[in-house]
């Protein structure tokens, strides 16, 4: 019996552990539901050959509340279509507000599924575990954190039902799923810059009212056969200070020991053989490798690590059963919320670091610090043994499994081999912080997305000059192909130092926030993922002229007039 089937023997011989032999409570004097009566997902009522529909996720929720599970149930917004995307937040005690969450001092750990609705089994595994965790009577995670559950994040896509051969053509199973954009066809991962979906907005308003220390995507593969359950990475971009390199060096290596040793699965780095993405690498000498994706935040988990949290995408093997998929996505969520309730303290501390460094901006110049705004794959990667599955030729052109190509199938054979593994990404363009970015008057819909992440912006009415720098447009780089409805931009340029004149009306984001990196990352004309990219300022854009955003290096004089603007007129716009 192979590793794959002991895996999924052993995931079964567990969730019927959990149906019929779990003790439970409830918190109140009705007495504990009996096991028999705990909701069971759609997986689990269909022995793994369907997943959730929209109104499953919500009738099993609705069996929770039913049973008075100690959780509180909401909504963060509504689709494009109009349906709540739900959300459950779970702790002992239980805490249903942001101001309750804060004051356990506990880390706030936010889980998503189903961001691509035809990769299902984040949505499946976590309806699961919230079950099993909250009626569980032994001590767990709960005790130390606080959990946000999404688990039918795009759930607009998620009814858009069809065969997997049409959906999800990499997929092993099941035979109906939902599909990758929202009702917009737009990407929702690749929308956190740009923040276009009503998804997304939703999301970001979690973001900025909760403040979650950790958020966590839950995604299938599409790429290689490897010899993975899983694979993760942290925030990608070197932007993410923080969150970024604690989770990939303190966390995930943890992780993926008890992964194996508590669980069966082998998990890695995410990534593909060089071989089914060429180009990828700069070096054309370099035949065998692996490779992670993007490190731009317009992907969740690196936009997170840029707003100084930690992120953590998760991708299950998309080649493997569901059972097995929602198996290794339960176990993996699982080690993660145990790993922040080990290391809490330690987390929180990374996160009151993250807030505390930008706030001396613009105020000591020894405080500053650079912020990558563009980057590139490594060009010297690590050694590492990496597990590859071997496929082989059929005599015929059929289909032998679901997303296994025409032509071959797989053989349950992995072999081990020592390669490059290009996993991080390196700065190829910094910015120090200047004290201050002045949008322009005109800009009110940068302004407005700027609130939308959680950023403060103030306004003067008054005209005022300050020692700065402004960007003179050299050359203006539209890609000719669209990408989620823009032709991305890239400008090419020049700083050129002075007095700024400002006019009035203008708007001014100090840097000394707890999202400075974040802003700098937005705002400036050259980022590999900023506002520019995303067409927001095409129409002040003209070769040979000034970016409608200006750095300013002291920004007292800006205060002054803002202030004279609150007395006389109205109150900063925060």
């Amino acid at each position: 019996m192979t590793k794959a089937v002991l895996a999924e023997v052993r995931w079964w011989c567990l969730a019927v552990v959990a149906m019929v032999g779990l003790n439970a409570c409830a918190p109140t004097v009705h007495g504990p539901p009996s096991p028999a009566d705990y909701p069971r997902t759609r997986p689990e009522l269909t022995r793994y050959t369907e997943t959730s529909h929209y109104a499953d996720v919500r009738k099993f929720l609705d069996s929770l509340r039913a049973l008075r599970a100690p959780l509180a149930f909401g909504s963060i917004g509504k689709t494009t279509e109009g349906r709540d995307i739900p959300y459950v937040i779970a702790s002992r005690p239980l805490v249903s507000t942001p101001a309750a969450a804060k004051q356990l001092g506990r880390p706030i750990v936010y889980v998503q599924g189903n961001i691509h609705a035809g990769e299902v089994e984040g949505k499946d595994a976590l309806l699961a575990l919230l079950r099993d965790l909250t009626f569980s009577n032994r001590p767990n995670a709960l005790d130390s954190i606080v959990l946000i559950a999404v688990p039918i994040y795009n759930a607009d896509g998620n009814e858009r039902f069809a065969s997997e051969s049409v959906n999800r053509t990499e997929q092993n199973g099941p035979e109906m799923v939902g599909v990758r954009a929202n009702a917009q066809n737009l990407d929702l991962n690749r929308d956190y810059v740009k923040a276009e979906a009503p998804e997304t907005r939703a999301s970001l308003a979690m973001f900025n009212t909760w403040d979650p220390d950790v958020f966590v995507d839950l995604h299938t593969t599409d790429g290689s056969f490897h010899g993975y359950a899983l694979t993760y990475s942290p925030s990608l971009s070197p932007a993410a200070v923080f969150g970024g390199g604690y989770a990939r060096d303190s966390l995930l290596p943890i992780l993926r020991e008890r992964m194996r040793a508590r669980h069966g699965f082998e998990v890695f780095d995410y990534g593909n053989f060089l071989s089914d993405q060429p180009g990828l690498v700069a070096d054309t000498s370099v035949r065998e490798g692996w490779a992670t994706y993007d490190a731009r935040p317009r992907f969740g988990t690196n936009y997170y690590g840029i707003r100084g949290r930690m992120g953590i995408l998760s991708e299950a093997y998309s080649h493997d059963s569901l059972a097995r998929r929602i198996a290794s996505t339960y176990a993996f969520v699982t080690e993660i919320l145990s790993l922040v309730a080990e290391k809490g303290a330690a987390i929180k501390s990374l996160s009151a670091r993250a807030d505390s460094q930008p706030l001396a901006w613009g105020r000591s110049p020894d405080s500053l610090q650079i912020v990558p705004i563009r980057s590139e794959l490594i060009a010297t990667p690590r050694q590492a043994e990496v597990i590859r599955e071997d496929l082989e030729k059929t005599v015929d052109s059929s289909i032998t499994q679901p997303g296994v190509p025409r032509g071959e199938r797989r053989t349950g054979r992995f072999g081990t081999i020592r390669m490059p593994v290009y996993d991080r990404f390196t700065s190829t363009l910094d910015r120090t912080p200047p004290a201050a970015y002045v949008v322009a008057p005109q800009a009110t819909e940068v302004v407005a997305l700027l609130r939308l992440h959680g950023i403060r912006v103030e306004r003067s009415d008054s005209a005022w000059t300050a020692r700065g720098e402004g960007f003179v447009i050299d050359s203006i780089i539209t890609a000719p192909r669209t990408f989620q409805g823009h032709h991305e931009v890239r400008l090419k340029g020049r700083w050129e130092r002075g007095v700024q004149a400002i006019p009035p009306k203008s708007f001014i984001v100090s840097t000394a926030q707890p999202r400075g990196a974040l802003i700098v990352y937005l705002l400036e004309p050259e980022s590999d993922d900023g506002f520019t990219t995303w067409n927001l300022f095409d129409r002040e854009l003209q070769k040979g002229g000034r970016f409608p955003v200006t750095r300013i290096f002291d920004l007292r004089r800006g205060r002054a007039a803002t202030r004279r603007s609150s007395a006389s007129t109205t109150k900063p716009e925060n």
